[in-house]
């Protein structure tokens, strides 16, 4: 028996949407990087961008265990000497809620053009309203 490989073809995209309120922000960035990836069709082909686009509605409202909301420390380089900066969860929360689950999932992606690729397919909102109606994406659940 062959191994199947996926042929750019073949990969038929579909759309999802994810509903943040009141999640844990690691299980849903685990759950979406394994969307984004493909993981969860068995036409999964690791060297090709088999994923699907998801959309995370509600990110102001996601979930922070334990301490993470004072503790977490989010960094950020301008590129000039001396131009690292450093905010904690709770002052990016305020600022700009996105950020929390798009570097959550950006982590769990690979590395490489492919990585930047299934990312590309990843929108975050930090409201409950979003402009991709017109995609029909299907809700998921997150566990």
């Amino acid at each position: 028996m062959r191994t199947y490989t996926a042929k750019p073809t073949d990969i038929e995209r579909q759309w999802h949407e994810i509903d943040a309120d009141g999640q844990v922000l690691g299980r849903i960035a685990t759950r979406t990087a394994k969307i984004l990836m493909g993981k969860h069709r068995p036409t999964y082909t690791p060297s090709m961008d088999t994923g699907d686009h998801v959309i995370i509605v509600n990110a102001s409202k996601v979930k922070l265990t334990g301490r993470k909301e004072n503790d977490k420390i989010y960094r950020r380089h301008s590129g000039y000497e001396g131009g690292l900066r450093e905010e904690r969860a709770s002052v990016v929360r305020a600022a700009r809620p996105e950020r929390l689950i798009e570097e959550a999932v950006r982590g769990m992606l690979p590395k490489t053009k492919l990585g930047d690729a299934m990312y590309r397919k990843l929108k975050v909102y930090a409201g409950d309203k979003h402009p991709h109606g017109a995609q029909k994406p299907s809700k998921l659940e997150v566990a």
